[in-house]
């Protein structure tokens, strides 16, 4: 991954063009266009020069299948959500973690299962700290 990549979201529209490249593998621009994903239908040249655009930020890349561009992501979704929630928990909660915890619980009703999934994941992340710290 390149240092742009790195510290580099992308915007909501090149978000919604890399979530159809990531269910997809790979995409001409009429096959983002005409994705069920990308509705209502977006321009074609718009969605062109997006795609352009995040290739220049090296969120994409393309190669020539005879006369098309077929566009292929070069981050993952899960770089793009670390990165997202990074960058959250540094501009909203001043980088705490437990900050943004607690106002994530406040913020919307946590049913009693998603509660015990949250002890269980915390504990494991514990465990596995313990583990590679030895």
């Amino acid at each position: 991954m390149t240092l742009k990549r790195k510290t580099m979201l992308p915007t909501r529209a090149e978000l919604r063009i890399l979530r159809v490249l990531w269910d997809l593998g790979q995409a001409t621009v009429e096959q983002v266009v005409s994705h069920p994903q990308s509705a209502p239908r977006p321009n074609y040249k718009t969605i062109q020069t997006l795609l352009r655009i995040m290739e220049q930020k090296g969120f994409v890349r393309h190669v020539n299948r005879g006369r098309v561009f077929v566009f292929v992501p070069r981050v993952s979704r899960d770089e793009v959500g670390k990165l997202s929630v990074r960058n959250l928990l540094e501009q909203n909660f001043g980088g705490s973690s437990s900050e943004l915890l607690v106002n994530l619980l406040e913020a919307n009703p946590v049913d009693e299962s998603e509660l015990e999934q949250l002890e269980s994941l915390i504990r494991n992340y514990r465990v596995q700290r313990r583990e590679s710290a030895r």
